[in-house]
């Protein structure tokens, strides 16, 4: 028999049997920090991730499975483990490729309250059923990262709002990749008051228009940093119309590795937020710059685009640090540009960080990324 509280915080069930004729799913380091689970067999050995108990970062990866089996977890009272959960080791959670019951991912949260985990990540999910009623207080973990990759909620637009409740005040970090909505219902939303950073990239269906519903306003009073790679963003001016309506005050704001016109017909002009310092448009498939920057800016990053030729001080801001580099006119001795017009060097760059950037690391920009 395996107690409750420790697989509760793996997505385990409270009764396994281990099955010598499986092998071993799941992997601790030498230095008992990373344990990784992968449950890929036809009848995964669950009790395998007891090993992971006291590594301070834990990934598990459900094989497709799902965990509807384990839903008995959802009537244990879980406040009587608190110290023994409170006394894991475990920071960072990351959990993947199953399918789970709203209900069970909820009762894991709340368990995951009693932790002191602090990154939290979710790929891969479907998410089925409907949501436990939410809870008068906040009771899961004090997070100050949490990552949502390709989640399926059967809630539609208020998988948001439904996730946040159960979440206690204090999240700094929001990655959200690949979501099927971001039509976020606005009315149920709560203010995220400790929030600095959104990362929206790989929403390549996102554009100007979903970038406006998904950013509701006076939601996110302390945002700094947007990042919006591959997100189906045309203009910066559509952003910066985005953001005004929003009432955010961005510091740093990047829209690398989106194919960015340099201004649409007929767009209106747009008062850019008064704190926004660094501007990334690097990788975005640009002929010359665009119209309507900030009239001043310390860093602005036009590598990596198909200018060619060097910008003149009337189409440019204010600005401290320039970055050009990768662009054709800079080395006319250079290989010919393919055929989207990159020179050879930035597209070797591309392949090397993915499509969108994420992983990015400017050479010579010394920008937000």
């Amino acid at each position: 028999m395996v107690r409750a509280p420790c697989l509760l915080l793996l997505l385990l069930p409270p009764l396994l049997h281990v099955s010598a004729d499986t092998p071993e799913p799941c992997e601790l380091d030498e230095d008992d920090v990373r344990c990784v689970c992968n449950f890929t067999g036809p009848r995964p050995d669950w009790s395998s991730a007891l090993q992971c108990m006291s590594a301070v970062e834990v990934e598990i990866r459900g094989g497709g499975h799902s965990l509807k089996q384990f839903i008995e977890i959802t009537d244990t009272d879980l406040k009587q483990y608190a110290n023994t959960i409170r006394a894991l080791r475990l920071r960072r959670l990351t959990v993947g490729d199953a399918q789970v019951p709203a209900r069970l991912l909820f009762a894991v949260l709340r368990g995951l309250g009693y932790s002191r985990l602090k990154e939290l990540t979710l790929e891969d999910l479907v998410v089925t059923g409907t949501t436990p009623p939410p809870p008068l207080e906040a009771t899961g973990p004090a997070l100050a990262t949490l990552s949502l990759r390709n989640l399926s909620w059967a809630t539609g637009n208020a998988w948001l709002a439904e996730l946040q409740q159960w979440l206690k005040p204090g999240l700094k970090v929001l990655n959200i990749a690949q979501a099927h909505s971001l039509a976020f219902s606005c009315a149920e939303l709560r203010a995220f008051p400790a929030l600095t950073t959104l990362d929206l990239s790989d929403n390549p269906g996102l554009g100007e228009r979903g970038l406006t519903a998904a950013l509701c306003p006076h939601k996110f009073p302390a945002l700094q940093e947007l990042a919006l790679r591959n997100a189906g963003i045309e203009t910066p001016n559509g952003v910066c119309v985005a953001l005004a309506a929003a009432d955010v005050q961005l510091q740093h704001l990047d829209l690398s590795h989106n194919s960015l016109r340099a201004s649409a017909p007929g767009s209106a002009g747009c008062v850019w937020p008064s704190a926004l310092s660094s501007l990334n448009l690097s990788f975005a498939g640009l002929e010359k710059v665009p119209k309507g920057l900030p009239a001043s800016l310390s860093v602005l990053d036009l590598s990596c685009n198909r200018l060619n030729r060097a910008p003149r001080p009337d189409e440019l801001p204010k600005v401290t640090s320039l970055t050009l580099d990768g662009n054709p006119f800079l080395d006319p001795g250079a290989p010919t540009p393919n055929d989207s017009g990159v020179v050879p060097a930035c597209a070797r760059s591309t392949l090397a960080v993915g499509m969108s950037g994420t992983l990015v690391v400017l050479q010579g920009a010394g920008a937000f990324a």
